[in-house]
């Protein structure tokens, strides 16, 4: 055969997408398919191998990547130095008065831990092993208190500080780490209550527990005893947005804080224990660059292949209409997540969609929480869902029945996605108050 659809392009393009979603399917280590893929590429080019190291190495030479092993470090430190426990405290004091008070609880502690470590791993490792034994006892269901632990656990890739938001910021170009922080605080929040709301709900229906009543005193209380845990936020969001220092200046600042914290202040890790948190950060961190290393390799394979032109002139050509436009991006983001860890659906799937979501006039810090929150959805589907392999494996229970009680959880999560979607002023209305260009 002859013609456009056999040029060296076209080839070159079958062979990096076809060799990379089939490595996938067969289950290949996600760096492994990502960095196969692109040496496949480039011989189908032919080009020089040398190509994949250099494209490796630009990847993940950059001064804002280095907030991410800071903010994973401090992550790891604070929720391993003894704060689940007060940030509990502090959410049973707000919260735990309604009907099915626990859930509440699990939800809004989400939230507060979420915004320390920014991982809904560590959410729902942390919190997850207190929460889940503790609902149990007070007459909840398992799959039900499963269900709420890992769906509120995404709730922490919105609330700044958030890695993943670096990684973004990074490969979309030009987007400033100050305004993705911003951003997600009210993204965070509406998530929140709406599984707040479906939690009351089924709480109503199956008639599960209140908590006591509610006291300012007791608020207040649990708000100092929580105070150290908390001001961790404050350092490096109000450092970064009041232009004190940089995302990656203020995680550094921040991993000192932890530190402190967490051995001399609520001594929940002793130096021995830190060094053992250290090794943890570092496999975390091997993981995550290789991730970045190999997808720039990846990315500048699509770049030289006009990969995200194609790709948005062949999602217009399904409908022009703005609306279909925007809920197709979210559908492949979606299906993406099915299949995916959400590292690489970041640094591969941004490159092509971005384009497109900018010719309807989505701004690229509105994209950027609907990426986090499709990607935290995919955290929780399977096959490749680690927070909910890491639910069931916390609860005991079968991952077939989590799926099934996180049901109503999942439309709880597309509800607020949807409002992400068609209503910018959620995500963007903090980051212009704040004086950030969109």
């Amino acid at each position: 055969m002859t013609g456009e659809f056999m040029s060296v392009e076209n080839f070159a393009t079958l062979v990096l997408l076809g060799s990379f979603f089939t490595m996938i399917l067969l289950r290949f280590p996600i760096a492994y398919a990502v960095g196969l893929s692109t040496v496949f590429c480039l011989l189908a080019q032919g080009q020089a191998l040398v190509t994949m190291p250099q494209q490796m190495v630009k990847g993940i030479w950059s001064f804002s990547l280095m907030a991410v092993p800071f903010f994973i470090t401090m992550g790891v430190l604070m929720g391993t130095g003894g704060i689940s426990d007060k940030l509990i405290a502090l959410a049973n004091s707000l919260v735990g008065w309604m009907r099915g008070g626990l859930a509440m609880v699990n939800i809004v502690a989400s939230y507060f831990f979420g915004g320390i470590s920014g991982s809904a791993s560590a959410d729902t490792a942390s919190l997850g092993s207190i929460l889940i034994p503790m609902m149990v006892d007070q007459g909840y269901d398992a799959d039900f208190s499963t269900a709420v632990t890992i769906t509120s656990s995404c709730e922490g890739l919105l609330v700044p500080p958030s890695h993943n938001m670096v990684i973004y910021a990074t490969t979309a170009g030009g987007v400033s780490v100050g305004a993705l922080f911003m951003a997600g605080y009210l993204p965070g929040a509406l998530l929140a209550i709406s599984l707040m709301v479906g939690s009351y709900i089924i709480s109503v229906k199956r008639n599960y527990p209140k908590g006591e009543p509610f006291s300012l005193a007791n608020f207040f209380r649990q708000l100092f005893h929580s105070f150290w845990a908390l001001a961790a936020v404050l350092i490096v969001v109000v450092g970064v947005v009041g232009g004190v220092f940089t995302a990656t200046e203020s995680a550094a600042i921040a991993v000192v804080y932890s530190l402190f914290v967490s051995v001399f202040i609520y001594r929940g890790l002793n130096w021995r224990g830190v060094w053992k948190t250290l090794d943890t950060c570092i496999e975390t961190l091997a993981i995550v660059l290789i991730l970045i290393a190999t997808s720039a390799a990846f990315g500048y394979c699509l770049t030289t292949l006009h990969v995200p032109a194609k790709a948005a002139a062949l999602i217009t050509t399904v409908s022009q209409n703005p609306v279909v436009i925007a809920l197709l991006l979210n559908l492949i983001l979606l299906v993406l997540g099915c299949i995916m860890d959400m590292a690489p659906i970041i640094l591969i799937a941004t490159p092509i969609l971005l384009p497109v979501a900018q010719s309807i006039g989505i701004s690229t810090v509105q994209f950027g929480i609907m990426v986090i929150l499709n990607c935290g959805i995919g955290l929780l589907t399977p096959p490749v869902g680690a927070v909910l392999f890491i639910g069931s494996a916390v609860a005991k229970l079968p991952m077939e029945k989590v799926v099934k009680a996180t049901l109503p959880f999942y439309l709880c999560m597309l509800i607020t996605l949807i409002l992400l979607t068609f209503v910018p002023a959620i995500s963007l209305w903090l980051p212009a108050l704040f004086g950030y260009s969109m």
